[in-house]
C-alpha cells in the first residue's frame, strides 16, 4: 500500500492568500516549482502516491486566505493523505537571515520527527543551514489537519543566496525533501 503524501504549495498566484515577494520573486512561484518536482519524485517511487493543492502555477484556491487554507486542508483529509507538507518560503527585515526551518502542531508528535528528517535532507541537498523545528500549534494548515503535518520555511526569499538557489534550482529543494522522507521511512 502507498503512502500518501499531500504536497501544499503555499499560497496563491495573487491575493487572497499570496506570498512574500523580494528581488522580483514571488514565493508561489518557488513553492509550486517545488512541489511539483517534490510530486514528480514521490510518484515515481512505488512506495508513494503524492497529490498537490495546486496542479498548474495560475490555480487559485478560496476566495479569501481562510477559505484557500481550508481547500487545502480539506483536499487532504477528504484524500485520505498519511502525511501533509506544506512548502513555504520564509521572509526577514534581517537580510542575512539564511537556511530551513519546519513547524509542526507539537514538538512531542510523529510530525516533529518528520521535520527533522526533511530538514536534514534540505541541508544535504541545497547546504542551507538547518534552523530547526518549531512549534506553532496557531497555524491552519497545523490545527486542522487529521495528519502528520509540517509545514516547511524551504529557505528565505529576503536573502540573496537562498532566493538565487530555490529560484535557479528547485530540483535540489524538491530532492532534498524527497531524500529525507526516504529516510524517514527507512527506504534510504
Amino acid at each position: 500500500m502507498a503512502i500518501k503524501i499531500f504536497i501544499d504549495q503555499g499560497h496563491n498566484p495573487q491575493n487572497p492568500n499570496a506570498g512574500a515577494e523580494a528581488g522580483g520573486v514571488r514565493e508561489q512561484d518557488i513553492t509550486y516549482e517545488v512541489g511539483i518536482r517534490l510530486a514528480d519524485l514521490l510518484n515515481a517511487n512505488p512506495n508513494f502516491e503524492a497529490r498537490t493543492s495546486r496542479t498548474y502555477p495560475e490555480e487559485q484556491l478560496g476566495t479569501s486566505t481562510t477559505t484557500s487554507l481550508a481547500a487545502r486542508v480539506n483536499a487532504a483529509n477528504s484524500w485520505g493523505a498519511n502525511y501533509f507538507i506544506s512548502i513555504h518560503c520564509n521572509a526577514s527585515d534581517i537580510l542575512e537571515a539564511s537556511g530551513s526551518e519546519a513547524y509542526v502542531y507539537r514538538l512531542d508528535s510523529e510530525a516533529a520527527v518528520l521535520g527533522e528528517y526533511l530538514l536534514i535532507g534540505l541541508e544535504n541537498a541545497t547546504g542551507l543551514p538547518n534552523r530547526g523545528v518549531m512549534q506553532n500549534s496557531g497555524l491552519y494548515v497545523l490545527r486542522r489537519t487529521y495528519m502528520p503535518a509540517v509545514l516547511m520555511e524551504i529557505g528565505f526569499i529576503t536573502n540573496e543566496y537562498d532566493r538565487y538557489l530555490m529560484t535557479t534550482d528547485p530540483e535540489s529543494f524538491a530532492r532534498g525533501l524527497y531524500n529525507g522522507l526516504l529516510s524517514y521511512f527507512g527506504l534510504a
